[in-house]
């Protein structure tokens, strides 16, 4: 989402004035519906504070909101293919729903065919589309803090049961059917890097993760299998400890996080996830030097594994290992965003920071 003010009014002023030179530079979310448009929608326009702005269609879906129907800002009507559009149909007639190949199968559709063109179309995959849709229900309620008839109503279902499906299938059956179940509670962060989510309970943070890192799904499933855990929408002193410390981080004003954390994962997970904890900020390791820190230069393929495992994204600073020439590596939070947060911490003095 767009933060900067500036350049929200000026995304509105253009949105006013359906300024087609903008197509595809940004999106509009619209609190009031629940969709998210073009700049050129015909729609009339909404209240300034009514409105969101991203940078993305990903961005907008993530965010829970769903594609306008009137300037249908994930087609384009003389270039989109018949699959497309039918895929695009299906996901919004069932948004909850998470694909497999039999159900491409039932529309005579490749999966193949439906990741290359929708790719090509909107520089995404078909599964990262629905992946996107299905996530942005679930995080609703907690983006929001609305209560779920309201998050329900704005998702556009007239039952209350795709969306608590939605809902319940990421974050666990809620809280009036899991008395013997741990409760945890979770928050929407808004950074320079991107939206975050953030799951603790009362005394330390289990989770910190972009919300559209491929394979949230599974890490929050992992989460709430191992604590026997159901996820609501609720702050908690640790997170708003953790708000605090990632503003002062992004700010260049702090080399190391003090919020209290949990490590789940085996015991070769952790000594790795240790070894990344003792580094210094503008240090990094190639996945041999961290095998060798543990021990056992002949890990390093597993030392990748558990670093790609880790929950805590810059808390546990994954993003300070890189490959043994000296190239970038991967970052399951994306290659850009691991560039940025080296170039900050290269640029910082420790001594000024906290």
């Amino acid at each position: 989402m767009i933060e900067d003010s500036r350049q929200r009014d000026h995304y509105y002023d253009m949105l006013i004035e359906k300024n087609s030179q903008y197509e595809g530079i940004f999106y509009v979310g619209v609190k009031t519906t629940g969709v998210f448009c073009r700049p050129t929608c015909p729609a009339k326009k909404p209240l300034k504070k009514n409105c969101e702005f991203f940078q993305t269609a990903q961005e907008a879906l993530l965010a829970a909101y769903r594609p306008c129907k009137r300037c249908r800002p994930l087609s384009s009507p003389s270039h989109l293919s018949p699959d497309v559009k039918s895929l695009v149909e299906a996901v919004e007639s069932n948004p909850e729903k998470k694909w497999t190949d039999k159900d491409f199968e039932a529309l005579a559709i490749h999966p193949n065919t439906a990741r290359r063109q929708f790719k090509k179309y909107f520089g995404m995959t078909f599964i990262e589309y629905s992946r996107a849709r299905r996530l942005g229900l679930a995080f609703k309620q907690i983006r929001e803090g609305e209560p779920l008839i309201q998050a329900q109503l704005e998702a556009g279902f007239d039952s209350g049961n795709g969306f608590r499906d939605a809902f319940s299938r990421i974050m666990g059956e809620l809280p009036s059917n899991s008395r013997e179940k741990t409760i945890l509670s979770s928050a929407w962060l808004e950074t320079k890097l991107g939206s975050m989510l953030a799951i603790s309970d009362q005394q330390q943070l289990y989770l910190l993760e972009f919300v559209d890192r491929r394979g949230l799904e599974t890490e929050i499933a992992v989460l709430r299998s191992r604590l026997n855990a159901v996820i609501i929408p609720q702050q908690t002193a640790i997170i708003q400890q953790l708000k605090q410390e990632l503003t002062e981080y992004f700010a260049g004003n702090r080399t190391a996080f003090t919020v209290p954390i949990a490590l789940i994962g085996s015991d070769f997970q952790k000594a790795v996830w240790q070894q990344l904890l003792a580094m210094k900020i503008g240090e990094t390791y190639s996945y041999k030097q961290l095998a060798q820190r543990i021990g056992n230069e002949k890990a390093t393929r597993a030392v990748a594994n558990a670093n790609g495992k880790n929950q805590l994204a810059l808390i546990v600073p994954c993003h300070r290992v890189i490959n043994s020439d000296g190239s970038i590596g991967g970052y399951g939070g994306g290659v850009e965003r691991k560039k940025w947060l080296l170039a900050l911490e290269k640029q910082v003095q420790p001594t000024t920071m906290i």
